[in-house]
């Protein structure tokens, strides 16, 4: 009986033994599961930065992407608003989202007042993104790199070119050499000279159709001038020998011309709108006075000098007749004609020479 207490207080022992081993190893399971799952769980948790309406929010959460996050935060987005990275984006740890909200801006284009609501970074990316496309001239204002703002307005001038092609003379130029076989004071033409033409490209710059400015993009001779040449008479005339006065020169325009005798005079100039004037257009001559740049104009002379109705060529002024008197008008002086008191200002008093026409 003795040994029989014994061996069943061994198996009692080895019992309880077995249980707290168990039991010991039931929370030593329990507890890696749980360090384990709180391992897994903090995997899971991100946090984020968002900025948005001037503001900077922190959050931590569970969310895969930022859609969700905002979600949980009760963060709405308008349907023109815009977020980078976007909202489906997949969320990692630390990452920033930037939420730029949509500003209501007027654009004036093309004859048209335009509502637009856009979330773009500047003025530039809203065109792009709305579509409306600028040339290399076109202008913005304000300008392109302008950030948005709500009740922003926005102009675009559509700025287009038109090259133009013109030709014009010019001008020959004139030499002048000594000739021994021609009389002191007489001249020949030995050459007579020929414009040459040049072609000049010019840009036009329209403003909404509107021309604004002119650019000179090249110029091109394309036929060079002919010098005149002549030749200037040095030989001394033999005693008792007339020797005629008649002699050439060119015009403004490269015309050749005779004369026979060339005065070096002082030129002013009157007009009839001039103040004082009471006589109206009416000459020496009872005829009207005259201005024609292309063909014969009045000039006031001291008949002495200047015989009325003789044809002269005047430097500067153009082909005229001596029609006109004037009690200023004495000695080498003459006075020349305009219609305009802003022409008469223009020519003031200068010295010319007059060349009286054959």
């Amino acid at each position: 009986m003795k040994r029989l207490k014994e061996r069943s207080s061994i198996y009692s022992k080895r019992s309880v033994s077995k249980r707290k081993k168990a039991r010991r190893r039931t929370s030593l399971l329990l507890t890696f599961f749980l360090i384990a799952a709180a391992v897994a769980a903090s995997s899971l948790v991100k946090t984020i930065t968002v900025s948005a309406d001037g503001k900077q929010y922190r959050i931590v959460t569970l969310s895969s992407t930022y859609a969700k996050a905002l979600e949980a935060k009760n963060i709405i987005l308008g349907p023109d608003d815009k977020a980078v990275p976007s909202l489906d984006s997949k969320i990692t740890n630390g990452g920033t989202l930037q939420i730029t909200r949509a500003a209501n801006v007027k654009v004036n284009v093309d004859g048209k007042l335009l509502s637009i609501k856009s979330a773009e970074c500047n003025v530039a990316e809203m065109l792009k993104s709305e579509g409306i496309k600028l040339s290399e001239y076109d202008k913005v204002s304000p300008s392109k790199d302008s950030q948005l703002k709500e009740g922003l307005d926005v102009t675009v001038t559509r700025v287009t070119t038109s090259d133009v092609t013109e030709t014009s003379p010019v001008a020959f130029t004139t030499a002048t050499k000594d000739d021994s076989t021609l009389l002191k004071g007489t001249t020949k033409v030995v050459q007579n000279g020929v414009n040459g033409e040049k072609t000049t490209v010019t840009r036009v710059f329209y403003e909404d159709g509107k021309e604004v400015s002119r650019s000179v993009v090249s110029e091109t001779v394309t036929k060079e001038p002919v010098q005149k040449i002549l030749a200037s008479g040095t030989k001394t005339a033999a005693a008792g020998t007339t020797v005629a006065s008649a002699s050439e020169t060119t015009d403004s325009r490269g015309t050749s011309l005779s004369y026979s005798k060339v005065l070096t005079v002082k030129a002013t100039a009157y007009s009839e709108d001039e103040p004082g004037n009471s006589w109206g257009l009416q000459t020496a001559m009872g005829v009207d006075a005259v201005r024609d740049p292309s063909g014969w104009s009045t000039i006031a002379v001291d008949p002495r000098i200047i015989p009325l109705g003789t044809k002269v060529y005047v430097e500067g002024y153009g082909y005229a007749i001596a029609q006109d008197t004037g009690s200023a008008i004495i000695g080498m002086h003459i006075d020349c004609f305009f219609y305009t008191v802003a022409d008469m200002n223009a020519w003031g008093t200068r010295t010319v020479n007059v060349y009286i026409l054959n």
